[in-house]
């Protein structure tokens, strides 16, 4: 169901590149032979039905996930910028006994409670076992013999555990199926008509939804190419993508501003782009308006979740519309709902609930928390709001639970984003509720600065009435700070930022 295009590729095109990374480039007969090699060492290794992956994004990656599919297995991918708190949970709460890692990131996993009964797979001394056979020793055989028993699994059965920030600041880990990411790779294909002859860059964490399913899942669907780099660099990214011919970047918007600030790029670098992808947090649109007057090239807005094996919605060459994050891909649905589930008017803004045969499984070992996301017709809340135009562009105004309530009024954070991040002297802005005795909440901004800039409270506030802003959404206090918090998908965490508010208010 997944790995079929694998062994369909190394038996078409053997020795077509699938895969370049920062150390090394696999043909697709060898990435096909590298993962059968692993399903069979994995099938050694441990009776658990699921495996853990705490590795960078790197060819060794790609052929861990599609081995470990192969062993019959659940993947696990880990994040592995999470403290030893969080690595602990996931580890205890996936019941997995065995982990594929490299040094230095293997030395997460020494101190943790359970690091002592943990099976460490060092993959790179692994992939000098392979060595012989990804030189093509038997390379041949090994495929053909793994093609002839692949796995046969049911749609329904659980292909990744994806762990994504719970509520309670401990990860919860997201069911998707073997139907659920089949079924969104195909879609998103259709959708954007991606091709075999275009070329991936993967800059995000292939632990991350977007990242497995754009830059890993689709370019091994379609035969095509995918250029790993383990570290973003602006310089990096435009190096490859001139050296490469990409046609295609799945990155955050925090990535494109960074591009964006290059002072010796240029249109020229980005002539072979056929699609600049943007998700995981709304893109400014300075940002999406600055990349494409700098190089020539608009960025397609889209918009996913983890529960929905990343893209459900993006703009498209010929079907784009700035500001919003496209239309579904096909076989998905919206439903735009008021606070007692009842559809709104439309053209009016509500909670974004989606149905799909992409929405995930259900919360692994949370049953209420799966009850309580699910409606009893199938679709999943968001959580987030937003609103469909008459064309069925949709798009999104900001988080239910992000709404800052002054007074009675309500203030969207994203929309008084958009019209700060507008200042010529601000780079970046997150905007907030913080408690107020009299308002109930009043509007904070944390704003980072342009080299070279200066920025006083008044000027910001002043600036937000010359573009409109009615009182009650001008920042009561504006904190400018060296940098804002992100996570390892360039999203800004607003929970550290509301963390500090309540710590300094203490103080």
């Amino acid at each position: 169901m997944l790995f079929e295009p694998l062994f369909a590729h190394a038996r078409q095109q053997p020795q077509h590149v699938a895969v370049i990374d920062d150390r090394a480039q696999y043909t697709h007969a060898q990435l096909a032979a590298a993962s059968a090699g692993m399903a069979m060492y994995l099938s050694s290794q441990t009776q658990q039905p699921r495996v853990g992956l705490l590795l960078p994004t790197s060819g060794g990656f790609a052929a861990s996930f599609y081995g470990t599919l192969l062993a019959g297995k659940t993947v696990v991918p880990i994040n592995f910028l999470l403290g030893e708190r969080e690595i602990a949970h996931i580890i205890k709460d996936s019941g997995i006994d065995t982990i594929v890692t490299v040094a230095p990131l293997s030395g997460k996993l020494k101190d943790l409670p359970a690091g002592g009964s943990l099976k460490v797979i060092d993959l790179a001394d692994l992939m000098q076992q392979f060595a012989p056979v990804l030189a093509g020793e038997g390379s041949g055989e090994l495929v053909e013999q793994a093609a002839a028993g692949l796995p046969t699994p049911a749609a329904d059965e659980v292909a990744v555990l994806m762990y994504t920030s719970g509520t309670s600041g401990l990860p919860k880990g997201v069911q998707l199926t073997y139907g659920n990411l089949s079924s969104d790779v195909e879609a998103a294909i259709r959708h954007a008509d991606l091709q075999g002859k275009h070329r991936f860059l993967g800059v995000l964490p292939l632990f991350h939804s977007t990242g497995l399913l754009a830059t890993l899942i689709a370019p091994v669907r379609l035969g095509a190419t995918v250029v790993y780099q383990a570290r973003f660099s602006p310089v990096g990214v435009v190096k490859a993508v001139r050296e490469h011919q990409i046609s295609i970047i799945a990155a955050v918007p925090s990535m494109y501003g960074a591009m964006l600030r290059l002072k010796d790029a240029g249109p020229k670098d980005f002539e072979n782009l056929y699609a600049a992808i943007s998700g995981g947090e709304p893109l400014p649109a300075a940002v999406r308006e600055g990349f494409e007057a700098k190089f020539g090239q608009p960025i397609y807005e889209g918009y996913g979740l983890t529960e929905t094996i990343g893209p459900i919605a993006f703009n498209v060459p010929g079907q784009r519309r700035p500001g919003s994050v496209g239309r579904l891909i096909p076989g998905a649905e919206v439903r735009l709902a008021d606070d007692d589930g009842n559809p709104v008017a439309k053209g009016q803004s509500g909670e974004v609930w989606l149905r799909g045969p992409m929405i995930m499984k259900g919360y692994h070992n949370l049953p209420e928390e799966t009850a309580a996301a699910m409606t009893a017709d199938g679709f999943f809340k968001t959580g987030d709001l937003g609103r469909l135009d008459e064309d069925g562009y949709l798009f999104i105004t900001g988080r239910k639970k992000d709404l800052i309530i002054v007074a009675g009024e309500k203030a969207a954070p994203r929309e008084i984003e958009e019209v700060l991040h507008q200042h010529p002297a601000v780079s970046e802005v997150a905007v907030l509720g913080k408690k107020d005795p009299s308002r109930g909440e009043v509007v904070v901004a944390f704003v980072t600065l342009k080299e070279g800039q200066t920025l006083k409270a008044d000027d910001l506030r002043d600036f937000g009435r010359q573009k409109g802003l009615v009182q009650w959404k001008i920042p009561r206090e504006v904190f400018v700070v060296n940098e804002l918090p992100h996570s390892p998908t360039g999203k800004v965490l607003k929970r550290v930022l509301a963390e500090r508010l309540v710590s300094e208010g203490a103080a």
